[in-house]
């Protein structure tokens, strides 16, 4: 079985263009959170996955979307989520709203999380993957750190696809994932897609200069 991985996709439709485009033959694709957040199109990037019924977990920016919270302290990400929430209809805002913290898929062999197994919200990055982080599961799927990376283990694979919406491992370029569930292998892929147009598209919509400044340059 090969699934399709992708995440942090943050409201930018044109990068999950090129994704789609780009990804190959898959059995599955599944998402492990924040549709949301940062971008100018929130409605368009729910509905993508939405009326592809793409297994999705919740992340920290569509929790934020679901509820009345926003973020302190940081000044792009509290205008991507009022964007959202003033862009999003009933229906996809009730979507965003279901989603759950984790899903294990395909008869229990893969479990997606946005950020880690055991405590919400926590960054996991490379240095601290290992196979400590996996359970019953043959694969574990993380997001929330924009960086993309993975390991295969005896006990399994532990991957973070990186960021569709707003890579921040100093690659601007779209990131996603395959993984062969069977093998069990992971192949990375990065894609090209029209920076500026996304970095225009944020100015239009009234967003911070610093979320289309840093598109540029992958942080």
């Amino acid at each position: 079985m090969k699934v399709g991985v992708v995440s942090d996709i943050h409201s930018n439709l044109v990068a999950l263009e090129a994704v789609l485009d780009d990804l190959p033959d898959v059995d599955a694709l599944v998402c492990a959170g924040d549709v949301v957040g940062y971008n100018p199109w929130p409605a368009a990037c729910v509905d993508a996955l939405r009326e592809r019924d793409v297994p999705t977990v919740m992340g920290n920016h569509d929790r934020m979307v679901a509820t009345d919270r926003n973020f302190g302290g940081n000044g792009m990400a509290q205008a991507g989520v009022r964007h959202a929430k003033a862009e999003l209809n009933d229906v996809q805002r009730e979507w965003v709203q279901r989603l759950p913290r984790e899903r294990t898929l395909f008869d229990g062999r893969v479990k997606v999380v946005h950020d880690h197994p055991e405590v919400q919200d926590r960054y996991t990055y490379p240095e601290a993957f290992g196979p400590h982080l996996l359970g019953d599961e043959d694969a574990l799927i993380l997001g929330h750190t924009h960086v993309q990376h993975h390991e295969v283990y005896d006990d399994g694979v532990v991957l973070n696809p990186g960021s569709v919406g707003q890579p921040r491992d100093r690659d601007p370029r779209a990131a996603y994932a395959v993984l062969d569930v069977e093998a069990p292998s992971v192949e990375e892929h990065r894609v090209e897609y029209d920076v500026e147009r996304v970095a225009e598209a944020v100015r239009e919509a009234g967003l911070p200069d610093g979320t289309a400044e840093r598109l540029a340059d992958g942080r």
